[in-house]
């Protein structure tokens, strides 16, 4: 293998990098946890994650990635044969519809072009026609890491009340949570998936369900067979600050200091941080000349931006290119955008200076390709950081 000096950039949309104080807290020495100083901290990070997920109810914290999250959140609140309606917005909302058809749910896709956002008003208008009610939950991306569009949670609930339907209203925010402002009580969520791995700066292996009060009575009829994702025995355990089962002790160490490091900075300040950083980094793509895959200003993802080639180079090679000369990820078309977009993750544990590394690496790897591009990009992001700049306006078709 290559060696390479100097830290490796790692730019992909989650994993993230991990900052140091978190991992010094992981590798703490495990301590018991059926004992009171594992009690203190399962207190800790229980009532503390609330508030980043905007919440006064539960939120349930699973020793699993985000994909066990969204099972948990399906077979709690669901039984089998239920209908739910599901829009794709790019490769992690169709993997959760993949997921529904595994446990025997009957999912129906509102289909999109990979470009755009949740259409609250195509999700009202299929609900107003479902005149029994069969539809038992709505499940929606917030975030979609493949394609660098965030949706309105906010008008999707609206949407399910002014069509008068009593779906539950199921919401992943792996790759938002904590760098994207997100509201699950205000929004009307019942079930919030997220994970460790993106905005909370931790390892890959806690999984989240934020649940609203309407989830819980849900889960008491829902009849999909379940142990290890089971809330009930989750909800009773850890109102004394404990588990059922063995939980990922060292990762909840970890959580503790991520919670601390995200309070330290506020919350508002964070998500203000994640804009910045996506403002510079889509002006220097603007400026190069490049599309941005996310069609519209108002679903600008403040996590990521996907960045289309031009029609013959690859995005893979560019990858390649990049990683070889600079020691620096970025993250991978997916689907049918392989080969033709990759990611620039801007999550995390990361500042101005780290976005401008990350752009200069790219701008290097461009040239070295021999894609066409302007010169400049970096020097335009470091107008947006300075506050210098003008409008992004979308490059043309």
């Amino acid at each position: 293998m290559q060696h390479h000096t100097g830290r490796h950039f790692l730019q992909i949309p989650g994993p993230t990098n991990t900052p140091l104080p978190i991992l010094a807290a992981i590798a703490q020495p495990t301590i018991d946890h059926r004992g009171p100083e594992f009690a203190e901290l399962g207190l800790e990070v229980l009532t503390g994650i609330r508030a980043i997920f905007k919440t006064s109810n539960p939120v349930i914290i699973y020793p699993t990635s985000g994909t066990g999250a969204w099972e948990a959140a399906l077979v709690n609140t669901l039984s089998p044969g239920d209908k739910i309606l599901m829009f794709e917005t790019g490769w992690f909302s169709t993997l959760w519809s993949k997921m529904t058809a595994a446990l025997g749910l009957d999912a129906e896709i509102v289909k999109s072009d990979w470009r755009s956002g949740v259409d609250a008003d195509a999700i009202e208008a299929r609900l107003r026609e479902d005149k029994t009610h069969s539809f038992k939950a709505v499940a929606v991306v917030h975030n979609e890491t493949s394609t660098g569009v965030a949706s309105d949670i906010a008008a999707v609930r609206r949407a399910i009340d002014r069509a008068g339907h009593p779906a539950l209203l199921l919401v992943d925010t792996i790759s938002s949570l904590g760098s994207i402002d997100y509201r699950h009580d205000e929004w009307g969520v019942d079930v919030t998936v997220g994970g460790s791995q993106k905005g909370l700066m931790l390892p890959p292996g806690l999984g989240f369900n934020a649940v609203s009060d309407k989830a819980i009575a849900a889960s008491r009829t829902a009849k999909f067979p379940r142990s290890f994702l089971g809330w009930d025995e989750m909800l009773t355990a850890n109102k004394t600050g404990f588990f059922p089962y063995t939980p990922s002790t060292n990762l909840l160490q970890g959580l503790k200091v991520a919670l601390d490091m995200l309070n330290a900075e506020g919350l508002e300040q964070v998500f203000a941080r994640h804009k910045r950083a996506a403002a510079a980094t889509r002006r220097a793509v603007q400026h190069w000349g490049f599309q941005i895959q996310c069609k519209k200003e108002s679903e600008y993802s403040s996590s990521l931006t996907a960045v289309r080639l031009p029609d013959g180079h690859s995005a893979d090679a560019l990858r390649k290119e990049i990683l070889g000369r600079s020691n620096m990820s970025l993250g991978n078309g997916l689907g049918p955008l392989a080969d033709c977009v990759f990611r620039i993750g801007h999550l995390g544990d990361f500042n101005d200076v780290s976005v401008l590394g990350t752009l200069s690496g790219v701008e290097m790897g461009l040239k070295a390709r021999g894609v066409p591009y302007r010169q400049g990009g970096v020097e335009a992001a470091m107008d947006v950081l300075a506050g210098n700049s003008p409008p992004v306006v979308q490059a043309a078709e």
